[in-house]
């Protein structure tokens, strides 16, 4: 059975620490990025496109070695280092404009995995109102500041994710969380779709009490509407302070991929068509009014992530208020 899946394998080929800092691991070819394996295997790379043997092999070795990938133990993980990622500081958000790093006073922020990251921001950014910025990164994992190579073979421990600034005054958490949750399938362990590993396990990392209430009561709720167990790691962001940090900002070229001339329209998720139910329903005790939905139905009526990941070829703007 031929198993096609979208990126090479770092099959134990790591690069080393200084290509972090090397434009090779800051470059993206016209079709799609290129990972420390596209380099050591350019046969893999044809005519712009990657024939992508060393992911398939990995892949099957994976099926024939235990099936499901396990999350590596903290002590076993790779040692990262202390340098921030490059070119990050002073970034601005290609669509929306905003520094990504910056958190205006007032704003809060989420952290979140649900498959990969490219279509996880894409669909938090065309949310109508309240978004400051987005940005890609690496998250729950124990090596601090790690390398797209260094994560993608798993012995990081970081799963890819995404970083939201918002406006608590002009969009709900619970509208970021029920999108988090309708844009992928919470329920398929370690991986999304044909991307298998620990690197695209479903999570969401909290800042705060009201923030844990939430994303747990509608895990919750929503489980039950599945009929099926969800696997989604929820997490204290505190947790990983002795890691170094709950995020680690990925590199630039990953940034607002989606949205960029020639990008490959690649997403793995697999939004499962259920609605989360009403947050009526489900909304934790004394938070009913101060989180209540910013966003009304008729918006996810119209604009619901659909099944087969209709966010990569929708417009790159933000969906315009009232335009449902």
């Amino acid at each position: 059975m031929m198993i096609l899946f979208r990126r090479s394998l770092c099959i134990g080929l790591l690069a080393p620490a200084s290509a972090f800092f090397t434009s090779r691991s800051l470059s993206l070819t016209a079709f799609d990025k290129r990972t420390s394996s596209a380099a050591i295997f350019p046969s893999s790379i044809k005519d712009g496109k990657k024939s992508q043997p060393m992911r398939m092999i990995g892949n099957m070795l994976d099926l024939f070695g235990g099936g499901e990938p396990k999350l590596i133990d903290p002590e076993k993980a790779l040692p990262g280092r202390s340098q921030k990622m490059p070119n990050i500081d002073g970034l601005k958000h290609y669509i929306l404009g905003n520094d990504i790093k910056e958190v205006p006073e007032g704003y809060k922020v989420a952290v979140f995995a649900n498959g990969c990251f490219w279509g996880s921001e894409k669909g938090i950014w065309r949310l109508p109102q309240g978004i400051h910025s987005t940005s890609i990164g690496y998250c729950g994992g124990f090596s601090p500041n790690p390398t797209y190579e260094e994560a993608c073979s798993g012995k990081t421990g970081h799963t890819e994710g995404v970083r939201v600034v918002y406006n608590p005054e002009k969009i709900s958490f619970v509208d970021i969380l029920r999108w988090f949750w309708e844009a992928h399938d919470p329920c398929s362990g370690m991986g999304q779709g044909n991307d298998r590993g620990s690197q695209y396990r479903s999570g969401f990392y909290y800042f705060d009490d009201e923030q844990k209430q939430l994303i747990e009561a509608s895990k919750n709720a929503y489980e039950k509407q599945l009929g099926k167990t969800i696997t989604t790691e929820v997490a204290s962001a505190d947790d990983y302070e002795q890691y170094g940090g709950i995020w680690f900002y990925a590199e630039k070229y990953h940034q607002q991929y989606l949205a960029k001339p020639d990008s490959r329209p690649y997403c793995s998720a697999q939004p499962q068509g259920v609605s989360v139910p009403p947050f009526e329903d489900w909304a934790p005790e004394g938070l009913k009014e101060k989180h209540a939905p910013t966003l009304p139905e008729a918006f996810w009526d119209k604009h619901a992530p659909r099944r087969g990941c209709s966010v990569v070829n929708a417009s790159n703007e933000p969906i315009a208020p009232g335009a449902w």
